[in-house]
């Protein structure tokens, strides 16, 4: 038998070799069998797909036993599966999505079922440790279970593969409560993930789904006592209806990303950054550029800048008549005081909202904008629709200032085109947001184009911010009394 130091010597040498391992490469699955694009099918049980909320549950619980126990490796080799199945139909599921949802533009779909790869998957599943004369402490990350998902209509399919991606490296499985406007895409995709890893892994039902998802099922899923966690992406209403659940949640609720523009800007950079972030599938995006503060000094120069790059300029009464598309008011006045967007013009092409202000614009046309004030709807909500208002301002401070109210303290993102570093400082420290950016469009934020890295969920109201692998677990300390030192 071994005595006391020889088996902590041994404990020891596992510790250090799990923490310097380095994952081998996870083996790529056979491509799946090209499909024909189509709208969705109709949803059947299945591969992950149930009738009843508590049979979904069952069956992510069954299955979450054997992720716990899997290696990272065989973690790793589910999570490629995902991935490739995002690239090799990403023109498939972008066209089933846009056909089920009418939001957003297919190209862009295709790009963000294809920026899936990014996801931080089990690489960010990291060990740590530490020593004294007192004993060895080996702090790991432990997987809470099942968790319950709500997905937005506004990117489904991709908002699916990258919470997938995360709860499956951290050892859990998901419930997921699809938007009913985007169901059929997100149960056809679960479908596929979920029979391409059985296939090659003889594991199923690792996400799980019901074949109605309705207000209903969402709510049951928050109630369900085998649901160990909440995680949703979506607007207020459903963030305060999962609060009332008892159970942790991690909250991605809703954004108005400001722009600020100062006098020592790159005016073109910022318009061609403005523009490519704003116009992304229709502004459909959270993180997408809302508004712009401009400093009055540049104020025309960074328009004519924006006409330069291709977006449009309507001028007040095609605001005008698009505000009055886009939102219906309470008293009198279009385009100020309490306003309420409608859902017609949201994530239409340019095309429709130009024919909307009585306009018509080239067909290549990324873009609309044009000069508001500071109060105007499309300033204060969060239209997601690709028309951009430009508010003038008299100088930087009026810009934060303008700019945080505009944010309405949700804390989610922010920009600042500047080459002045204390105007930068003072905007990041005023509007305290998870994600700001200087001098690039708002996907550098997540690792598109930036140094950052990518997540269709952020969870800002509960503070998580950017959802990896280790927010889908809990952090464990695991200590070895004794003398022994490693080094």
């Amino acid at each position: 038998m071994l005595n006391r130091e020889e088996v902590i010597a041994d404990i020891a040498k596992a510790v250090i070799e799990r923490l310097r391992v380095d994952l081998p490469a996870a083996k790529e699955p056979a491509p799946p069998a090209p499909q024909p694009a189509a709208a969705p099918p109709r949803i059947s049980t299945g591969d992950g797909v149930f009738e009843t909320v508590d049979e979904a549950v069952a069956a992510a619980s069954e299955a979450q036993k054997r992720v716990a126990a899997m290696s990272l490796e065989d973690r790793g080799r589910m999570i490629a599966i995902i991935r490739q199945v995002c690239e090799q139909r990403s023109h498939q599921l972008a066209r089933m999505e846009l056909d089920e949802t009418g939001l957003g533009r297919l190209d862009h779909k295709i790009e963000k079922l294809k920026a899936v790869k990014y996801v931080l998957g089990v690489e960010a599943m990291q060990s740590g440790a530490r020593s004294d004369a007192s004993g060895l402490c080996v702090i790991e990350h432990a997987p809470f279970g099942v968790i319950g998902m709500v997905l937005p209509a506004t990117h489904s399919a991709p908002t699916m593969a990258s919470n997938a991606i995360n709860v499956l490296a951290g050892g859990n499985t998901a419930v997921f409560s699809p938007h009913p406007a985007g169901a059929g895409v997100a149960a056809y995709a679960l479908q596929v993930f979920n029979h391409e890893i059985k296939q090659a892994l003889g594991i199923e039902n690792v996400i799980t789904t019901v074949r109605q998802p309705s207000i209903r099922s969402a709510e049951e899923i928050f109630r369900h006592p085998g649901v160990n966690l909440l995680c949703v992406t979506g607007g207020p209403a459903v963030v305060k209806a999962a609060a009332k659940s008892g159970k942790r949640v991690i909250a991605a609720g809703p954004g108005n990303p400001p722009v600020v523009v100062d006098e020592t800007a790159d005016l073109d950079k910022a318009a061609r950054d403005t523009i490519e972030g704003a116009a992304f599938d229709n502004n459909l995006l959270c993180i997408g550029e809302k508004e712009v503060f401009v400093v009055a000094k540049v104020a025309d120069a960074f328009m004519a800048a924006m006409r330069r790059a291709g977006a449009f300029e309507l001028d007040a009464a095609a605001i005008e008549r698009l505000t009055a598309a886009a939102f219906r008011f309470e008293g009198d006045g279009v385009g100020c005081g309490r306003a309420h967007l409608t859902k017609e013009l949201v994530g239409k092409d340019v095309s429709v909202l130009a024919a909307a202000a009585g306009v018509r614009v080239p067909d290549t046309t990324p873009l609309l904008f044009g000069e508001t004030k500071a109060d105007h709807a499309f300033v204060q909500e969060e239209q997601m629709m690709p028309f951009l208002p430009i508010v003038r301002v008299p100088d930087v401070d009026a810009a934060i200032a303008a700019a945080l109210q505009a944010e309405h303290g949700y804390r989610h993102t922010a920009i600042i085109h500047s080459r002045n570093i204390d105007n930068v400082t003072k905007m990041a420290r005023t509007m305290n947001t998870t994600l700001f950016v200087q001098n690039a469009p708002c996907g550098a934020a997540l690792g598109l184009g930036g140094p950052g890295y990518l997540s269709f969920s952020i969870a800002t109201p509960t503070g998580e911010g950017i959802t990896t692998p280790l927010t889908f677990t809990r952090e464990r300390q695991i200590v070895i009394g004794g003398g022994l030192r490693i080094v």
